[in-house]
């Protein structure tokens, strides 16, 4: 491959499916705080990262968002992730496709970097197979503001036209188009309706079915 190109991987919904095993563990932290959350209070701050998505939630039960309530949910997930988090079908050979092809491979995910690596655990790899990843300890301004996918171009050496986002979450594929990225959206989280409505430019069930259109899209800006 003479033009370099990047493939940038949002974490949740997309490489694994912690969402239930996060709300899991926040509805856990959040009763020790007094409050007693269901799990569909959480599906407004999916992908806006653990502060917004376990914030946001005690907020609306009228209670002060401290960070201790992030850190004991944390500490419940990173104990029981191996039980809890799903690894999709196909994520490793995703992964290693791409970056066979000459692709450098980032993951930006709006989660701390101890869920990030929890997570890098649960599908059996290691971190420094990724060119870089960004996470929401990295930056400064959470998605829909583009700045962790041109964090993620800009450590990879890479015009944002010239990388391509797997994202899940409204947010995240508002953030990837306006960082000036193609974004395929994964109907993991949200419906396809709604990802198009989003202005994904391409909308798929799974991550497998993503590659064929990574293959696609990596023939065409290599002709």
């Amino acid at each position: 491959m003479n033009k370099q190109l990047g493939i940038i991987f949002d974490m949740d919904g997309v490489l694994v499916d912690s969402e239930d095993a996060m709300k899991t563990t926040s509805i856990k932290s959040l009763e020790r705080f007094g409050i007693k959350p269901k799990k569909e209070d959480f599906v407004e701050f999916t992908g806006m990262g653990e502060d917004a998505f376990i914030g946001g939630v005690a907020g609306k039960h009228g209670l002060e968002y401290k960070t201790e309530m992030k850190e004991y949910a944390y500490m419940l997930y990173v104990e029981n992730a191996r039980e809890l988090v799903y690894v999709y079908p196909g994520v490793k050979n995703v992964i290693t496709s791409v970056k066979q092809k000459g692709c450098k491979i980032a993951v930006a995910s709006a989660a701390d970097l101890i869920k990030v690596r929890t997570n890098l655990a649960c599908i059996g790899i290691e971190e420094d197979f990724f060119n870089t990843f960004v996470t929401g300890s990295d930056v400064t301004n959470k998605k829909p503001h583009p700045e962790i996918f041109q964090k993620a171009a800009s450590n990879m050496g890479i015009k944002p036209a010239d990388c391509i986002v797997l994202e899940d979450a409204k947010s995240g594929i508002s953030a990837a188009k306006s960082a000036g990225m193609t974004c395929i959206g994964i109907t993991t989280a949200f419906s396809y309706e709604e990802l198009i409505a989003t202005e994904a430019d391409f909308v798929v069930s799974d991550i497998a079915e993503a590659l064929l259109i990574i293959n696609e899209w990596i023939n065409l800006k290599t002709k």
